[in-house]
């Protein structure tokens, strides 16, 4: 009687209790499995969703042809980084991830790259293309709000970019006539280009005769002496084939007479006129130094990725368009990217130690800073050809000098 009782109560529904516990347990460790073998990707319910991959970068991986390996070396303590990587693993059936932990068994890597057993690095390959990227390639500091920001998506996708251009993008910086050595004063936005998938080289236009073919972009920053009548033509001939360029420039702090550079100017009905830009918005100034512009960017292309931008200009121009009839002869739209406050005023009397406006000084208004202007070069049956350029009337805040602050009463 007793064996039937044990057998017939608590016994038999124990061992149902226990096996349903089992099959429960099998199946949740089954599921996790599954899960890991085939590619999920997590929801992101975040309003930016931030903690998925854009658009733009899955446009791009959808044209990959050849397959891309990620091998992530020493990265076994970042979890995010870690399960970021496997977002382009599941995205694009292109995308190999390798994920070596130790690297002192990989004695072969150490060699290869120049790495130490410690080191954290990132290599993405497509054949035999390489590009390297270090932990510090995955971050930058925003200066104005003292956050660290983090640009692995960017990181990633330029270098699966770079590893797959058949041909990169060729810029080219001017120089021989540059107030500033190019190569030190933009050896930052060279970087950076570099870093993103461009070829980068300096340019005598008197050397080399003319403006290469091969180039997208040419950079101009401010000019120590105006440019010849050789440098201006071919630039001009540059413009006329839908040439692209960007233009640093403080050409509005020096007294020197450049009627050559603005003829390349009057191209986009622009002229930039001598005097610096002095703002009375203490919210639009750094420190309460009204000659430091403080100005959000605010483009097209922008908004496009979803990315804000702020800039600190020093002294920086009043970028001055003709009047709509002229840009419509000349064939010229623009839109502008960085102006100030209502209230900034225009100095060209720079013996003046204030930075209170006096009458010497222009009436408050705002100030363009920076545009982006497109002018159609060619009125093509098929196709339209553009010449685009993006100017910014100070090449301080984009050069790698150092800026000593003061201030005056």
């Amino acid at each position: 009687k007793l064996f039937k009782l044990i057998t017939n109560k608590w016994l038999l529904k124990g061992t149902t209790t226990a096996l349903l516990v089992a099959l429960v347990i099998a199946g949740y460790v089954g599921l996790n499995w599954g899960v890991k073998q085939i590619k999920i990707a997590d929801w992101d319910f975040t309003t930016k969703k931030m903690y998925s991959l854009s658009d733009e970068t899955k446009e791009r991986l959808k044209g990959l042809e050849n397959e891309i390996t990620i091998q992530v070396l020493n990265f076994k303590n970042y979890k995010y980084l870690l399960e970021y990587v496997d977002k382009y693993r599941i995205e694009s059936d292109k995308i190999i991830v390798e994920k070596i932990e130790d690297l002192s068994t990989r004695v072969d890597l150490q060699e290869k790259y120049g790495i130490g057993t410690e080191d954290n690095v990132i290599i993405v390959k497509n054949g035999e293309k390489e590009k390297a990227l270090i932990e510090n390639d995955l971050y930058t500091y925003d200066y104005t709000t003292n956050q660290t920001i983090d640009i692995t998506e960017e990181a990633l996708t330029n270098a699966i970019m770079e590893v797959t251009l058949e041909e990169k993008p060729n810029v080219y910086i001017l120089e021989g006539k540059a107030y500033n050595d190019p190569e030190k004063s933009m050896g930052l936005i060279a970087t950076q280009l570099i870093a993103e998938a461009n070829n980068v080289d300096l340019l005598d236009i008197l050397t080399a005769g003319s403006v290469p073919e091969d180039c997208d972009c040419l950079i101009i920053t401010t000019l120590k002496q105006d440019l010849t009548d050789l440098e201006r033509d071919k630039i001009l001939e540059y413009i006329n084939k839908g040439g692209k360029l960007l233009m640093l420039t403080s050409q509005n702090t020096l007294e020197v007479d450049t009627p050559n550079f603005d003829q390349i100017l009057a191209q986009y009905g622009i002229t930039l006129e001598y005097g610096a830009i002095l703002e009375q918005d203490t919210s639009k100034m750094l420190y309460d130094t009204p000659n430091m512009v403080i100005t959000e960017a605010n483009a097209q292309y922008l908004e496009d990725i979803d990315m804000a931008l702020k800039l600190c200009m020093v002294n920086p121009g009043s970028i001055k368009f003709a009047d709509e009839e002229k840009l419509t002869e000349l064939a010229v739209a623009y839109e502008t990217i960085a102006s100030t406050s209502g209230s900034s005023f225009v100095r060209t009397d720079f013996n003046q130690t204030s930075y209170s406006r006096t009458d010497k000084d222009s009436e408050e208004g705002a100030n363009i800073v920076g545009a982006h202007v497109a002018k159609m070069v060619v009125d093509g049956e098929e196709e339209d050809v553009f010449s685009d350029l993006i100017i910014f009337s100070d090449e301080t805040f984009a050069s790698t000098g150092q800026i000593v602050l003061g201030y005056q009463a």
